[in-house]
């Protein structure tokens, strides 16, 4: 029988209005072209500019200034090339030439979509019922480059959600720090990944020392193209092992931005075309402590990379690549707590059906992971997914899952996992919990309705959802009847 879902009128929109003021580059030759006239202009000149720049830009964002100057420093080769020590250039012509190397993003303009929600850590100053909430999204703008930003908010006892202030300055990390990578895990993540190509493979494996940085990696690479003659598959397996090394770092965000301001923007090459569908999770360890992850999805245009953000307060992030057999496919989803000493894993490795995973080390998955469900109902036929991490209930781990069937409309489902042996399913919806409507089908991507995360609260679930890969909104089940409905 149908389990009654309550659709909440509010709607999470894109708005085109929040930017961040990214590096503009185009090639080292315009470049330099580009930097040679603004050298040429006169004093007055350069000031002029300046002037109207900053009086136009300078209300839009968080310490412009120091946006300019941080842009003006990334252009170290084009100096190189010009024979010019950029120390030599006085402040003005620094920011003038990097107000010419900046531009504004509209980070939301094309789409706000797949959420997810985590109860907050501070749960101060709130009235009986009430609970601070955060939510995720995937924003998308220009060029389908997705990023994560942030959303605090509070719901009641009769969950409605309302939303805090948001911030209009936003803010990308102030600091980022490089990884600190180990041959042998390195070498190891290279096979998995099946780059070994030939005597590129060796060369660089003796080159490398027991621990090394990014930019020692960097100067092996560019050693080792001009020691020998490379092909096309040579030049693809260095641009490889560069890809995999973007993938390990850490950021901060200042402590004067809000959350809604920050925003997770991709900085590695791994992630040059976008961050998707972050799964938030609030995770409980064995003595107590709390922490919060999410698995995403980094894409660079050609391949795509599972990786794992970790914070504690959300204003400091690490950042590390997954390893193992669940590192290639999308939907990764954790536990909230360990189950028997071991971390657990939803994921999807077949891009088909869905698979649980147990490990030691939370981003080193070796264990073959176990087959928990295949397509059973017209509206999985095409795949099966999870929408985010599993819920703890008295009977078992509620799991919110996605179905793709007839005219690829991807529908929400339920299932039901025992909660020492989740990989024992106890019950799975006959039915789709939650289908498009007329409104929620028309879209960028028609006919999806689809969830990165939900939580329990005052005994229902409450569930964000991407309406067609356009905006956002959420609903609400009861859990007790969702529960009865899935023991049958």
């Amino acid at each position: 029988m149908p389990v009654h879902i309550t659709r909440k009128n509010i709607f999470f929109q894109p708005d085109s209005k929040r930017i961040i003021a990214r590096f503009f580059y185009i090639s080292d030759e315009r470049s330099i072209k580009i930097i040679q006239r603004v050298l040429h202009l006169t004093d007055d000149q350069q000031k002029e500019i300046l002037a109207q720049v900053l009086r136009g830009y300078s209300k839009r964002h968080r310490s412009i200034v120091s946006i300019f100057e941080k842009h003006f420093n990334r252009l170290s080769n084009c100096f190189k090339s010009l024979n010019i020590d950029p120390n030599s250039l006085n402040l003005t012509q620094k920011l003038v030439i990097g107000s010419y190397f900046t531009m504004e993003y509209s980070i939301e303009a094309a789409a706000f979509f797949n959420p997810s929600i985590v109860e907050d850590l501070d749960q101060t100053q709130l009235a009986d019922g009430e609970k601070r909430i955060i939510l995720s999204f995937r924003a998308t703008g220009e060029g389908h480059v997705s990023s994560i930003v942030f959303r605090s908010a509070i719901i009641d006892a009769n969950l409605h959600i309302r939303m805090e202030h948001v911030g209009n300055m936003l803010d990308k990390p102030s600091q980022i720090k490089n990884h600190i990578y180990h041959k042998k895990s390195f070498l190891k993540k290279l096979k998995e990944m099946h780059c070994l190509y030939g005597n590129v493979y060796d060369i660089i494996a003796d080159k490398l020392t027991d621990t090394f940085t990014y930019e020692e990696l960097k100067r092996y690479v560019e050693e080792t193209k001009t020691e020998i003659v490379l092909n096309q598959e040579g030049l693809v397996f260095l641009r490889e092992i560069m890809w995999l090394a973007s993938s390990h770092y850490e950021m901060t965000f200042s402590l004067d931005t809000s959350l809604s301001e920050r925003v997770i923007f991709p900085i590695a090459d791994t992630e040059k075309r976008g961050i998707e569908d972050a799964r938030f999770v609030k995770f409980t360890d064995d003595d107590g402590s709390i922490i919060y992850y999410a698995s995403y999805t980094a894409y660079d245009g050609v391949a795509i990379l599972p990786k794992l953000l970790i914070t504690s307060d959300f204003y400091h992030f690490q950042v590390l690549p997954f390893h193992g057999e669940i590192a290639q496919n999308k939907g990764i989803a954790l536990f909230p707590r360990k189950i028997n000493g071991k971390y657990a894993m939803l994921c999807r490795i077949d891009g088909e059906n869905n698979y649980i995973a147990f490990s030691d080390t939370i981003n080193v998955w070796r264990e073959p992971a176990k087959l928990i469900q295949t397509p059973e109902h017209p509206w999985e036929f095409v795949q099966l997914g999870n929408c985010g991490s599993p819920l703890e209930t008295k009977d078992g781990w509620l799991v919110i899952t996605h179905g793709v069937g007839p005219m690829r409309e991807y529908v929400l489902g339920a299932s039901l996992f025992d909660l020492e042996h989740p990989v024992k399913e106890i019950g799975r919806m006959t039915i789709p919990l939650l289908s498009p409507n007329d409104h929620e089908r028309e879209g960028y991507v028609p006919n999806v309705v689809y969830s990165c995360g939900s939580i329990i609260h005052n005994g229902h679930v409450v569930l964000p959802y991407a309406m067609s890969d356009c905006a956002s909104t959420y609903a609400t089940i009861p859990v007790d009847d969702l529960l009865q409905e899935l023991r049958r």
